[in-house]
């Protein structure tokens, strides 16, 4: 059972920055995809950011370039950077874990409880 606690969520300003952070642990023996989704109000849960078991970084189109994923293996956490943020990136956000890499949420095995980032403008 791997677990997962995101942190770093809040209110900011549009155009300002904020770093998520998600912690795991568990058995990550395996080949894990370490994913970044997010749900908006009214609107399904979308893909934002992944990284695979080789350590290749996937980003949606809506955040290329804004955010940023990274990971530090000897913390078992990973961040995702987000700058410029918009009102549209609004959303609860949510870390997952999986063994297949891809962007799809039913593909993931295991979640944290989700951190509120409200982005005003």
């Amino acid at each position: 059972q791997v677990s997962l606690e995101e942190s770093g969520g809040g209110l900011v300003q549009a155009g300002g920055s904020l770093r998520l952070s998600c912690a795991f642990s568990g058995p990550t023996s395996s080949p894990l995809t370490i994913a970044w989704f997010r749900q908006a109000p009214g609107k399904e849960r979308e893909h934002v950011s992944r990284i695979n078991w080789t350590g290749t970084i996937y980003y949606s189109d809506s955040v290329k370039g804004r955010f940023t994923f990274s990971r530090d293996n000897a913390e078992n956490t990973v961040y995702l950077q987000m700058n410029a943020l918009k009102p549209e990136d609004t959303a609860v956000y949510y870390c997952a874990a999986g063994y297949y890499n891809a962007p799809y949420p039913g593909h993931y095995d295991y979640w944290g409880q989700g951190t509120q980032v409200t982005v005003s403008s």
